[in-house]
Order: C-alpha cells, then sequence, then structure tokens
C-alpha cells in the first residue's frame, strides 16, 4: 500500500469578523487530500487536512518542499512496522527533511494541514474514528466519551453593536455551551469593560462562565491595566495578553493578576512550549496552556508537545486545544485533555464539529465516523471532496 497522490488547494473563510489585530474578510486557508490505494466501498481511501484560522494558505510551501519529499520517498518507507498501514511519523519525517530546526513560522501551518490529512487517512486505513486510534495507540485504550468544549466568538461588529454581541452569546447558550469567549483588545478600556459586562449579564451574571482574550495586542502597560479593570468579574480566564514569545510579560502580569490565564495558540513547536512553561510565570493549578494542533505542524508535534508538557509537571487536564477544529476534538477526547474551542458560527466551512454532535451542558460527544469524520460535516466535506476525487 503506498500514498499515490497528494493535492493541495486555497480556501477562503467566510467570515467578516476582527479581533485586536486582524481583519479575518481576507484569510485563507490550505485544503490538502492524501490519497491511497488502499479501497474502500469501491473507491480509495483519502485523507483530509486544512489550517486553522489565524493563518494565511501555504500552497507554496505545500506544492515546493513538503509535498514532492513526500511523493520522491520510497514508499515502503512510509509504512508502519505491520506494512498494512502509512506510518504518519515516517511521513512527518520525509516532509521536513533538510529543514532547519525552529524558527517554524509559515513552515509550521503547511506541515500542519499535511499532516492532518495523514493522520485521517491512517485512521481510515484502520476502519476506526481517530480519537480511539490515539487512545489505543498513545493512551493505554483510555478516552474521554465527552469533551468539555466552548465556542470561540465575541468577535467585534463592523458598528459596534452590543446588541449583536448579546444574541451571538445567547445562542451559543440555546446550543448548549454554558462556558462562552469573547475578543478585548480592539477598542480602549472603557469600552471593552462595557462589552464584557454585556456578555456577563448574558451568561446569568457569572463573570466564571465568560473567557476574554485579546490575542497578544498589548503592552505590559495596558495588559497589567486590563487586568485591574478585569479583577474583579472573577473571569473563566484572560488569554494571550501579549506578545506569545513575551514571556517576561506573561510572568511579570501574573504579579498582577490573581485569576486564570490561558495562551499558546500561536507556539509552533514543543521547545517553544517548554520554554512558556519554564519562563511564562504560568500555574499549572489554576492556568492554561491551548497550542492549536492545526497550526502547530499538526497531530505528530502535538504529541511531542503534550509529552513537553507533562515534563515540565504540566497536567494533560489543563490543556485546551485552540482552533476549533475536528483534529482537536479527537486528540482531546483520544488522550484526555481539558477539552477544546470550536466555531459553531466563525470560520465556516472549517470552524464546528460534524452537524450531529451534540453540546449539551457544555460537553460534547464523540462520533464513530473513521478517521476525522470530515464527511459528517456536510459543508466542509462539500469543499473537501473534490480534491479527493
Amino acid at each position: 500500500m503506498r500514498i499515490v497522490d497528494i493535492r493541495e488547494q486555497t480556501g477562503a473563510l467566510q467570515t467578516s469578523m476582527r479581533n485586536a489585530f486582524i481583519d479575518f474578510s481576507q484569510m485563507t486557508v490550505s485544503l490538502v487530500a492524501v490519497v491511497t490505494d488502499v479501497v474502500r466501498d469501491g473507491k480509495p481511501v483519502v485523507g483530509y487536512g486544512f489550517n486553522a484560522n489565524g493563518r494565511y494558505a501555504q500552497g507554496g510551501i505545500l506544492r515546493e518542499r513538503l509535498i514532492p519529499r513526500i511523493l520522491a520517498a520510497d514508499p515502503d518507507t512510509l509504512l508502519d512496522e505491520t506494512g498494512d498501514n502509512i506510518d504518519p511519523f515516517a511521513v512527518f519525517g520525509a516532509m521536513m527533511t533538510n529543514e532547519k530546526p525552529g524558527g517554524h513560522g509559515d513552515r509550521a501551518i503547511a506541515v500542519a494541514a499535511l499532516d492532518m490529512a495523514v493522520w485521517d487517512a491512517v485512521a481510515k486505513i484502520a476502519q476506526v474514528p481517530l480519537w480511539k486510534l490515539l487512545a489505543d495507540r498513545f493512551n493505554g485504550g483510555n478516552a474521554d466519551g465527552r469533551v468539555l468544549v466552548y465556542p470561540g466568538g465575541g468577535y467585534y461588529y463592523p458598528d459596534g453593536n452590543l446588541n449583536k454581541l448579546r444574541d451571538e452569546m445567547q445562542s451559543y447558550l440555546d446550543d448548549g455551551y454554558t462556558i462562552v469567549k469573547m475578543k478585548i483588545g480592539a477598542a480602549d478600556l472603557a469600552t471593552d469593560l462595557k462589552r464584557i459586562e454585556t456578555v456577563i449579564d448574558v451568561v446569568g451574571g457569572d463573570g466564571g462562565r465568560l473567557a476574554v482574550d485579546a490575542n497578544g495586542k498589548f503592552d505590559l502597560e495596558t495588559a497589567i491595566a486590563y487586568a485591574h479593570g478585569m479583577k474583579p468579574y472573577g473571569l473563566f480566564w484572560y488569554e494571550e495578553a501579549g506578545d506569545p514569545l513575551d514571556y517576561a510579560l506573561q510572568a511579570e502580569l501574573a504579579n498582577h493578576y490573581e485569576g486564570p490565564f490561558a495562551t499558546g495558540e500561536n507556539l509552533f513547536s514543543h521547545q517553544d512550549i517548554r520554554n512558556l512553561l519554564r519562563y511564562g510565570g504560568l500555574d499549572p493549578q489554576k492556568d492554561w496552556i491551548m497550542p492549536d494542533p492545526a497550526l502547530a505542524m499538526g497531530l505528530t508535534e502535538g504529541l511531542k508537545i503534550i509529552d513537553t508538557a507533562e515534563a515540565e509537571n504540566w497536567p494533560r487536564e489543563r490543556i485546551v486545544l485552540h482552533g476549533g477544529t475536528q483534529l482537536a476534538l479527537a486528540m482531546s477526547a483520544g488522550l484526555q485533555l481539558g477539552g477544546t474551542e470550536t466555531y459553531p458560527l466563525m470560520f465556516q466551512p472549517y470552524g464546528g464539529f460534524a452537524d450531529d454532535t451534540p453540546i449539551e451542558n457544555g460537553f460534547t460527544t464523540l462520533p464513530d465516523l473513521p478517521g476525522l469524520g470530515i464527511e459528517g460535516k456536510a459543508k466542509l466535506y462539500e469543499v473537501m471532496k473534490p480534491l479527493g476525487e
């Protein structure tokens, strides 16, 4: 058995929202299909992948470097020890041949999209959901039957309409979520505090049901000012206040804010996560790290990130994956992490889970579809399917 073709194309995010830093209306995404010679129901098994929102499509890196290396490799070297399935670690090694270590940048996004497609194919060939494959291979067969999820949202509307913000948050509660997240940092502190109070009112007056995300916008002075302003609310967490690589800022901020922090979505390697845990002043008893496997070189690197976190005495239950993808859901369940973000409204058709995935009291259950379950999300599969045909 072998990989017979790898295809990629650029897709667009269907959103007009913005956060503290960027306007998503021009954002693109890389779509990847890994075609194998394994046949199921008269059709070749195809693995699908894409990168998470927040970074642009990386077609050049995929076409010029990563894909040719895999297709040029001896097919036998890309198989696992049984010879009956693809070895995703071998494929990862092939695509990273002749790449210098460190400074991953946009390379990480290209690798993540391709790596996702490989793992989707591997689980489909094994005829099991990816979450189960992960549990069996890496977690002693243990998996969580339900996963904590929260909706990423609360973006800035073009007209600053608080009623639209209120309606959006109420829709999440109506859908079964109990914790919601909103953006801060694209307005002044007074305006953002008013927005926060609006959402707290929607969630029943409990600030512990609201997380806020500054998307790395603040310098230290502004981050501290927001910390003091938000302290009375008792928020679920204060996310990515400053530049994601400014560990000193994060550590100093911890001296001014006793509530939970969350960060890590823009760290693209296990080495960066290790430095965050060593030098960022985070507390494993109250804070959260939130790597995004669909940006940070995929599931293969994600396994290293989890191992690295545990080596730094960071518990798995304090890892909540960012990105809102079906990959993050599978990893959260099969590796028993703390949960995952999702995008029920934003970044369609890529955000959110399979169409029949229920949300009840802030938790979701797992699909039985083989692989990632992309085929169970109709609008996403409509976009991805032509790549595999």
